[in-house]
């Protein structure tokens, strides 16, 4: 019987998550060109390694970049060379957009949200410019829980960051890779690889409510080992004929 080492069972594991996400959602097609939001974490580094390696290695064909966006007027001191180096060293194009925001603008909305959907707005600007048809993000299966738990505490809405999201209005395609992958794992990765973090500063972080969610996620687990297999699970097994229905 084959024996493997720890870091071989950690990158079996994920490219078996990563693979099955693939396929069980149907996120890549023959003729994709796909462009992925490279933060510069371990997440979306990950997701240019994982990537990479299956545009090169399995079918069907598809070709892939990676867009970092520097927002300007946030103390993110990227190392655009480090970044470059590890996309070439995995066969994925390299390309650096620099932008901003003004706080000041709308008030009504927080400066993460601002922050965030300029960094999309310039992920579809680039993505349009370079022909592509889907847009990759570093999102994992804790994210997605996370987003599901928030929307569900917050928002009282049912809702989470699905897989595959089709944005007609855009002619672009969603797609998030890593859907089945666990957060501990790609910190597994991100050790055994030795990903250079970049240096962030964000003076809005803290207003943030994900950090909270990512405890009452442990939590949860703390009480059922399986809990993340059954929130997955509920997403797609909604009892409507239990749920109350309102009498207008």
């Amino acid at each position: 019987m084959t024996k493997f080492t720890e870091e071989e069972k950690t990158l079996r594991r994920i490219e078996r998550r990563f693979a099955k996400g693939v396929v069980q959602y149907g996120l890549i097609e023959e003729g994709d060109r796909i462009l992925i939001g490279l933060s510069g974490g371990k997440d979306s580094l990950a997701l240019v390694e994982l990537l990479g390696r299956r545009a090169r290695i399995h079918k069907p064909r598809f070709s892939v970049a990676a867009l970092h966006v520097v927002m300007s007027n946030i103390a993110y001191r990227s190392d655009a060379a480090y970044l470059r180096a590890h996309c070439e060293a995995h066969g994925v194009e390299f390309v650096l957009r620099e932008t901003s925001f003004d706080a000041s603008t709308d008030t009504r909305k927080s400066p993460c949200f601002l922050c965030s959907w300029n960094r999309r707005k310039a992920l579809f600007t680039v993505a349009k410019e370079m022909g592509c048809n889907k847009i990759a993000l570093g999102h994992h299966m804790d994210d997605i829980l996370e987003t599901l738990l928030m929307n569900i505490t917050y928002q009282g809405a049912f809702g989470t960051m699905p897989p595959r999201l089709v944005m007609k209005k855009f002619d672009m395609t969603i797609i998030r890779p890593m859907c089945l992958v666990h957060e501990s794992d790609l910190a597994e990765l991100a050790a055994l690889r030795g990903y250079l973090p970049q240096v962030k500063n964000c003076p809005y972080e803290s207003d943030s409510s994900r950090s909270e969610m990512k405890e009452v996620l442990r939590r949860l687990e703390a009480m059922n080992p399986e809990t993340r297999y059954s929130l997955w699970a509920s997403m797609t097994n909604v009892q409507e004929e239990l749920l109350p229905v309102r009498r207008e």
